[in-house]
């Protein structure tokens, strides 16, 4: 009953998700490198799929290569922890014009072993894990800036 409750003053109140209904018509240009191979894919996969260099929206991003940090060390001074950190900048033009510009961070920790498959499996994991979270990042600033550009250029008219 509460569900119901709820969901009726939603729908009085104006709400409506905020790309319901609406294409995103973002193309994301090549990234350089294998994690920019990777991020390009999951923003692409977020936007609903590849679109051709023609869109109304262009988002280009750059990506830093990744920085390891030693979180824990043992007493004999090994590192048990490491941290993978990357930086992404991005630039969102609508026809040729610049309408939102910025930088996302993303990191994780890993179990770094003596071991050098699961050391590099469990880097890579990380990486993986935190070029998902930067595709997911920088979408949603994306999608919130066409959705606020095509709004007021909607109010405009």
């Amino acid at each position: 009953m509460k569900k119901i409750l709820c969901l009726l003053l939603l729908c009085g109140c104006g709400f409506r998700p905020m790309f319901s209904g609406q294409d995103t018509d973002i193309y994301v240009p090549p990234i350089s490198g294998i994690n920019g191979i990777e991020l390009r894919n999951a923003l692409n996969a977020k936007f609903g799929g590849q679109r051709n260099p023609g869109a109304s929206y262009t988002l280009s991003v750059s990506l830093y290569d990744p920085v390891t940090q030693y979180k824990a060390l043992e007493p004999t001074g090994d590192a048990t922890w490491q941290e993978i950190s990357l930086r992404a900048d991005y630039i969102l033009t609508y026809n040729g014009n610049q309408i939102a510009a910025g930088t996302e961070r993303a990191a994780e920790s890993y179990t770094f072993v003596r071991y050098l498959v699961a050391a590099n499996a469990s880097y890579n994991n990380a990486v993986q894990n935190t070029i998902g979270v930067l595709a997911e990042k920088i979408s949603a600033r994306a999608i919130a800036e066409t959705y606020k550009h095509s709004s007021t250029s909607d109010s405009d008219k």
